[in-house]
């Protein structure tokens, strides 16, 4: 068994919580800023220009986190139940 294969065998023993930590640590090991690309990170920058943008004008309105954290929570149940279509 190779020293990766080792590696991934144990972090499989981690608990659900743990292995996304691990997972994120990794990603962010790989990526610019904690984006995957410079243009991934163009992309987001001029998303958050949008938003912001669209915040100031009226045209957005703000969710409090709780709204927003239930929601979120919500689709990620129904994507896993197969309810919605990734």
């Amino acid at each position: 068994m190779s020293g990766r294969d080792e590696i991934i065998r144990q972090a499989m023993t981690l608990t659900p919580e743990d292995r996304a930590y691990v997972a994120d640590r990794i990603e962010q090991s790989l990526s610019q800023d904690g984006f995957a690309s410079p243009d991934a990170a163009a992309a987001w920058i001029a998303e958050i220009e949008r938003r912001v943008a669209a915040y100031d004008c009226g045209e957005l309105q703000a969710t409090g986190v709780d709204v927003a954290l239930a929601r979120t929570q919500a689709q990620l149940a129904d994507r896993r139940s197969g309810k919605v279509d990734a």
